[in-house]
């Protein structure tokens, strides 16, 4: 299977299967040096891990991380870093039933028109459990990221028609609140919100909004690998993501040139701009701006309801779908999307240090003193 690698220098490939032995991920190109240890990772699995709330699947997995490469006497040794995350709560009998059909709104019909063939146990392949791995690289590029003084921050910004007031904006609460919502009256209303979803059998979409803060100017490639772009790709590889907004997104096409233009100013010697309704990006290159960045998720596919579909006869047939479904992915994404902004941010800043004579002369010239 092509397509489960990620980034140029530092290089992540994610391995395993929703209802396998276990999940996994190798990084490569993670400079040596880098003090890490299994709770360092741990930290961000526990964000993204099932059965905490009351609005998450109650499939219970530990995710817990155990490091088989790379690191000795707790710093990266430059080499290869495999990590493993066992599975250890699959009910695979609830899922033998659609093994004779196609789920609406899954990938069952696509994955099986592709390789001929289909791990019907909770997904396989295309599961969100395949996040576990990317979170894991996700929370080793951001500990390098925050020794270079960058910061990678996702937190829920709405939940169906519910969204956040930034006035009220709370960072711890984006830890404590079952929703992930920095705003806790709006976490409440959320989760009325889902409680009511959940009575009628249903789900349910949402926004993750990201902001990355201490990125410096110059970050990115004026054409294809535009920094919004490659953010983009990245965001858009998450499962039940279907847009991507980079500063004011969408509102662009409404806008005029002379309300959308962001000024620049100096302050404090430095080049600023007043505004930033470029979200931290311009040509495909960062600005010295915060980068946001917002992705839009679609409710889950798996609800209580009846549902059309067709069996693998070629029958249409109604269906009602069993097993253990969060009512909405939103706040368990949160981190899977700062994960994926860290990793592509991280790859894009190594990329860089080949872009201008200066920044060579000036390693080179120091490791001979």
């Amino acid at each position: 299977m092509a397509g489960s690698t990620f980034g140029n220098i530092f290089k992540i490939t994610t391995w395993g299967e929703s209802h396998g032995k276990a999940l996994g991920v190798v990084i490569d190109g993670c400079p040596s040096g880098v003090s890490l240890t299994e709770e360092d990772i741990q930290v961000f699995l526990d964000r993204r891990k099932p059965g905490q709330t009351a609005i998450s699947t109650p499939r219970k997995e530990s995710d817990q991380v155990e490091i088989l490469s790379g690191v000795f006497n707790g710093r990266t040794t430059g080499t290869p870093i495999s990590l493993t995350i066992p599975n250890t709560s699959q009910k695979s009998s609830d899922y033998s039933e659609i093994a004779s059909y196609y789920r609406p709104g899954h990938a069952d019909y696509t994955f099986e028109a592709k390789y001929g063939f289909r791990d019907y146990r909770g997904g396989g392949r295309s599961s969100a459990r395949e996040t576990a791995g990317r979170v894991a690289a996700g929370a080793i590029a951001s500990k390098i990221l925050r020794e270079m003084g960058i910061t990678v921050t996702a937190y829920t910004r709405s939940i169906g028609p519910v969204s956040i007031d930034m006035t009220q904006f709370d960072k711890e609460a984006v830890f404590t609140t079952a929703t992930c919502m920095p705003d806790r009256q709006a976490d409440e209303k959320a989760t009325d919100y889902l409680k009511e979803c959940m009575m009628n059998k249903d789900s349910v979409g949402g926004v993750v909004e990201c902001i990355i803060s201490g990125m410096p100017a110059g970050i990115g490639d004026p054409v294809f690998d535009k920094l919004d772009a490659l953010l983009s790709r990245a965001i858009m590889s998450i499962g039940a993501v279907k847009a991507v907004e980079i500063g004011d997104g969408i509102h662009v096409s409404e806008a005029k040139g002379s309300e959308n233009n962001d000024a620049f100013v100096m302050r404090d010697g430095q080049i600023t701009k007043k505004t930033n309704h470029a979200g931290g990006i311009l040509g495909g290159i960062s600005d010295g701006s915060e980068i946001i960045l917002r992705a839009h998720f679609k409710p889950t596919p798996s609800i209580f309801r009846e549902q059309e579909t067709v069996n693998k006869s070629g029958e249409n047939i109604k269906v009602t779908i069993k097993g253990r479904h969060d009512p909405v992915v939103v706040p368990r994404a949160v981190v899977v999307v700062e994960s994926m902004a860290a990793l592509t941010v991280l790859d894009a800043c190594m990329t860089n240090m080949s872009a201008h004579i200066d920044h060579l002369k000036e390693f080179y010239n120091k490791s001979r003193t």
